[in-house]
C-alpha cells in the first residue's frame, strides 16, 4: 500500500469462491486480516548503540534487515522472528566476514568465512563451525581439501604446503591419522600410517633416489623390525605392499607403540605449521530484541594454530641418500634387516635381495585369512566362523543381562544352574537374529557374577560390545605356550579371548567364588581379570569353551620385548632360530634387572605376596608372570661405532647411520616421574582403569604421573606404566656376536601380570611331578607343589626386581 504496509496472506482452494461476492477492496481487507501477517519497516535504536532497520513482526525482526551492533558488527540478510536465519551476511570489525546460510542464529549451512589474516574457507558449516566438506586456503597459501568435523579436519583429506609437500589420506581431530600417503617436495615418499601427525605403524618410504625402507615406525620414527633395499637392489613390488596394507585401513595391527629420532631418513626435523587463522571474536545476535539481540553462541572463534609435523628430509638427507645409491649400484643384490628402538639402530644382518625377495612381508601384518569351510573347522583349523559365533553370543548375553537391575551376588549365581543358553539357526529365529554364521548353540556362564565383574572394573556395557562385537571384528593372535588354545584379540587391544579346556573351564567355575571376592577386596591385583566365560556348540557336537580377560599390554606404547617368567629353569629357554620380534621370551631369555623406586618397588611385591598367597590356597600352579616391557631410546650413541661386526665406513650402510645420529640431539634423556594432576592423563576406557594410582619414594611418597619425554603423560598403577632402570647382565664367558646388546642400561616402562592360574595341581600334576623328578632337579620344574611353587616364584622375582642396597 502507499504507506508501506505489506499484507501477506492465504487462503484454502474453496475460500477463494467467496472473493468476487466482495464489493470492494476495503471489504476484502476486513474479511482476511484476521488470517494475515502484517510486516512493516522500521527502525529502533537501542541504548547501548546498536541500530536495527529493516522488517518486523510485531517487536521482532522478521524478513529482511540489517542490524549494526555498537562496536561495528554488522549483519545484513534474513531474520526469522527475532532470530538470523537464511541467507545473509555478517562482517565484524576485525575484518572478518561470512557469506552464507544462517539458521537459528547459528553460521550453519553452506558458507564462506574470511578471516582477518587472509585465509578463507568455502564448505559446509553446523553449529557455527565447520562441520562437512570444505576448503580452507591459509595466509600463508597452504590448501587443505576435504572433511571437516567440529571446526577440525576428520576424515578424508588432501593437505598442500606452500614448500610443495602434499599429503593425502585420513584424518582425525586436525591431524593425520589413519592410512596415507606423504610426498615431500625433493620426490621422497612415505605410505602408511599415522597418528596424531606423525608415522605411526606400518610402512614403506621410497626415497627420491630409489632406495626403499618397509618397516614399523612410531610418532614419527623407525621403531621395530624393517629391511632396507639400497637403489638398484631387487625388491618387492611398491604396489603389491600398498595393497597388503589396504585391507585394514584402521591400521590396528601395525601401531608401533614408542617415540624417538629417526636416524636413517632425517637429519634434520622440519616442522610445516599451517597457519590457521588467528582467533576472531564475533558478536552474535540475541533470539529476541529484548535481549538487544546480543545472542553469545554466534560468536565465531577459529581453533588455534595447528602442527602438522612432518618428518620429511632435508636437502641434507637427500644427499645422503645419494650415498645408499652408490653403494646399491654397486650391490645391487644385497638388502639390509634391520631393528630399531626409537629411531636407534641397534641390529643389522645383511642377506641378499634375491633369496628375499619373494619372502619378504609388511612387518606385524597378519596373514590373509583364506575362505574355509565348515568342514575345515571340524579338522580342528581356526576360521571365520567361529568368530563370528562368539560375537553373535557375546552380543547377546551383553544386552540381555544389562537391562535387569543390578544386585550383589549370591551363592545360586555360581551355580550349576546359573547358565543361559540360546539357539543361533542361521535364518534367525524368534529370539535371535539371522547371521551369515552356522548354526550354534550358546551357553553363557555366571551371567550375574560377570555382570558385576565387568561393572567392578568399570566396564561400560556399551563399550563392551563395541569393542569386541564391532564391524571391526577380532584379530585371532599366535598362541605364546604349549596349550595349543586360540587366542583373539580386540580391535582396540583392550580384550583378549582364549579358547578353554574343559578341565580349565571347570576350574574357573570351581574358583570363581573365591576369586570374585579377591579381586573385590584388592582394586591393586596383577591377577588376569576375567569378564565373561562362554561355550559354543557347533550342529554335529563340537564344543568351543572361550574366556574373555583384559590385555596387559593395552598401550599406546610398543612393547619391544615380552617375557613369561614361572621360576623355574628347565626348558625354560627359547630357542635363538625361533625368536621374532613379538615371541614371547621365558626366564633362561631374561637378560635384565630392573630397578624400580622403592616404593613402586614395595607396592609390587605387597600385592605379589597377596596373590600367590591366594592362589596358594586353591592348589593352583604352573602360573607365570607375563612381563612387558618397554624401552627407551639409549642417552648415547657412541657405542654404535663398536658394533663387534661393523664393516668399513666405505661399505656399511650402517655408516650413513652413525653419521646422522651424530649429528641429531638426543631425545630427552630419562623418565619423569611427577605429581598426580587426574586431569592431565588420559582417562579413556581400558582394562586398567581400575586401581588406584601408585606413590613414589622419589616425590615425597605423593601419587605419581610419568612423563616420557616427546610421547605422553601416563597414570602410574600397580603392573600398569610402573617406569624402572633395566641394567643388562653381561655374560663375559659368552662370545660376543652379531646380535649383542649395544647398551647396558636402559630407561624402560614395565606392564606385568599374572596369568594362567586355572591349573589344579591334581594327581595326574602329582605324577607328572614324580616322573620328572627323577631326571631333573626337583627345584628346577615348573610342576610342583603350590607351596614349593608360589616360594620359588616370588624368590625368582626378588631377582628380576632386586631391592636396592
Amino acid at each position: 500500500s502507499q504507506d508501506g504496509y505489506k499484507v501477506c496472506f492465504g487462503f484454502k482452494q474453496n475460500q477463494f469462491l467467496h472473493l468476487r461476492h466482495l464489493s470492494s477492496f476495503s471489504s476484502l481487507l476486513k474479511s482476511i486480516i484476521p488470517l494475515c501477517t502484517i510486516l512493516r519497516p522500521g527502525e529502533r535504536e537501542f541504548s547501548n548503540g546498536d541500530f536495527y532497520s529493516g522488517e518486523l513482526k510485531g517487536s521482532l525482526p522478521h524478513g529482511k534487515g540489517k542490524y549494526e551492533w555498537s562496536d561495528g558488527t554488522i549483519y545484513q540478510g534474513d531474520w526469522y522472528e527475532g532470530k538470523i536465519s537464511g541467507k545473509g551476511k555478517l562482517v565484524w570489525p576485525s575484518g572478518a566476514k561470512y557469506e552464507g546460510d544462517f539458521s537459528g542464529g547459528y553460521l550453519h549451512g553452506i558458507g564462506t568465512m574470511t578471516s582477518p589474516d587472509g585465509s578463507v574457507y568455502s564448505g559446509a558449516w553446523r553449529m557455527n563451525v565447520r562441520h562437512g566438506l570444505g576448503r580452507k586456503e591459509y595466509c600463508n597459501s597452504d590448501l587443505y581439501d576435504g572433511s571437516w568435523k567440529e571446526g577440525l579436519q576428520e576424515g578424508h583429506g588432501s593437505y598442500s604446503w606452500t614448500n610443495g609437500n602434499r599429503y593425502i589420506g585420513n584424518w582425525k581431530n586436525g591431524k593425520m591419522c589413519g592410512r596415507g600417503v606423504m610426498r615431500w617436495a625433493n620426490g621422497d615418499l612415505f605410505d602408511g600410517f599415522w597418528l596424531n601427525g606423525f608415522r605411526h605403524g606400518s610402512g614403506v618410504y621410497k626415497f627420491v633416489d630409489g632406495c626403499l625402507y618397509y618397516g614399523a615406525w612410531s610418532h614419527g620414527l623407525k621403531d621395530g623390525k624393517g629391511v632396507f633395499y639400497p637403489a638398484g637392489s631387487k625388491h618387492p613390488s611398491l604396489k603389491k605392499w600398498c595393497r597388503s596394507l589396504q585391507h585394514d585401513d584402521t591400521g590396528k595391527f601395525v601401531l608401533s607403540r614408542s617415540s624417538s629420532i629417526n636416524v636413517e631418513e632425517l637429519r634434520s626435523l622440519s616442522t610445516v605449521t599451517p597457519s590457521l587463522s588467528v582467533k576472531t571474536s564475533v558478536s552474535g545476535t540475541s533470539k529476541t530484541l529484548s535481549e538487544r539481540f546480543r545472542d553469545e553462541n554466534l560468536r565465531v572463534s577459529e581453533p588455534p594454530p595447528s602442527d602438522f609435523t612432518c618428518h620429511g628430509p632435508s636437502s641434507k638427507s637427500a644427499r645422503s641418500s645419494g650415498s645408499g645409491q652408490r653403494e646399491g649400484q654397486d650391490k645391487n643384490r644385497v638388502v639390509y634387516e634391520r631393528e630399531y628402538m626409537q629411531g636407534v639402530l641397534i641390529r643389522e644382518t645383511i642377506t641378499s635381495s634375491v633369496d628375499r625377495s619373494h619372502k619378504i612381508r609388511p612387518p606385524n601384518l597378519p596373514k590373509q585369512v583364506r575362505d574355509r569351510s565348515f568342514m575345515t573347522f571340524l579338522k580342528g583349523e581356526h576360521n571365520y566362523y567361529l568368530m563370528l559365533n562368539l560375537q553373535l553370543g557375546i552380543r547377546y548375553t551383553v544386552g540381555k543381562i544389562t537391562p535387569v537391575p543390578r544386585r550383589e551376588v549370591r551363592a545360586s549365581d555360581f551355580g550349576k544352574k546359573a547358565r543361559t543358553m540360546m539357539y543361533f539357526p542361521r535364518d534367525g529365529s524368534n529370539f535371535t537374529p539371522p547371521h551369515k554364521s552356522i548354526d550354534f548353540s550358546w551357553k553363557d556362564y555366571c551371567p550375574m557374577v560377570f555382570r558385576n565383574l565387568r561393572a567392578m572394573f568399570k566396564l561400560d556395557p556399551a563399550d563392551y560390545m563395541m569393542s569386541i562385537c564391532g564391524d571391526d571384528g577380532l584379530t585371532e593372535i599366535c598362541s605364546p605356550g604349549k596349550s595349543g588354545s586360540i587366542f583373539y584379540l580386540s580391535h582396540d587391544d583392550r580384550f583378549v579371548i582364549k579358547t578353554l579346556k574343559k578341565s580349565e573351564l571347570e576350574v574357573l567355575l570351581k574358583m570363581l567364588p573365591k576369586y570374585y571376592r579377591h579381586v573385590g577386596d584388592h582394586e591393586n591385583t596383577l591377577i588376569t581379570k576375567f569378564f565373561g566365560v562362554h561355550r559354543i556348540k557347533l550342529k554335529l557336537g563340537k564344543k568351543v569353551r572361550f574366556v574373555v580377560m583384559g590385555n596387559m599390554f593395552c598401550t599406546e606404547l610398543k612393547i619391544h620385548r615380552r617375557y613369561d617368567l614361572k621360576g623355574s629353569t628347565q626348558g625354560r629357554i627359547t630357542e635363538k632360530t625361533k625368536i621374532q620380534e613379538k615371541t614371547t621370551l621365558k626366564d633362561l631369555d631374561l637378560a635384565y634387572e630392573f630397578h624400580m623406586d622403592k616404593l613402586l618397588r614395595e607396592a609390587l611385591f605387597k600385592q605379589i605376596y597377596l596373590d600367590c598367597a591366594f592362589l596358594e590356597s586353591l592348589h593352583i600352579i604352573d602360573y607365570s608372570l607375563l612381563l612387558g616391557v618397554h624401552f627407551r631410546a639409549p642417552e648415547q650413541l657412541n657405542d654404535i661405532l663398536e658394533h663387534p661386526n661393523e664393516m668399513s665406513d666405505q661399505d656399511s650402510v650402517s655408516s650413513v647411520d652413525v653419521g646422522m645420529a651424530q649429528e641429531l640431539s638426543i631425545p630427552p634423556k630419562g623418565l619423569l616421574l611427577v605429581t598426580h594432576e587426574p586431569n592431565s592423563v588420559n582417562t579413556a576406557p581400558g582394562p586398567h582403569i581400575r586401581g588406584s594410582t601408585l606413590r613414589a619414594f622419589s616425590v615425597g611418597e605423593k601419587e605419581v604421573d610419568l612423563i616420557l619425554p616427546g610421547t605422553a603423560r601416563l597414570r602410574v598403577q600397580l603392573g600398569v606404566n610402573m617406569p624402572a632402570q633395566a641394567h643388562h647382565k653381561l655374560d663375559e664367558d659368552k662370545e660376543e656376536s652379531a646380535t649383542i646388546e649395544l647398551f647396558e642400561v636402559y630407561d624402560v616402562v614395565v606392564y606385568m601380570g599374572i596369568i594362567d592360574i586355572l591349573q589344579e595341581y591334581n594327581a595326574k600334576k602329582k605324577v607328572e611331578h614324580k616322573c620328572k623328578s627323577l631326571r631333573y632337579d626337583p627345584m628346577t620344574i615348573s610342576v610342583t607343589e603350590p607351596k614349593v611353587y608360589s616360594k620359588r616364584f616370588v624368590d625368582f622375582l626378588h631377582k628380576v626386581f632386586p631391592e636396592e642396597t
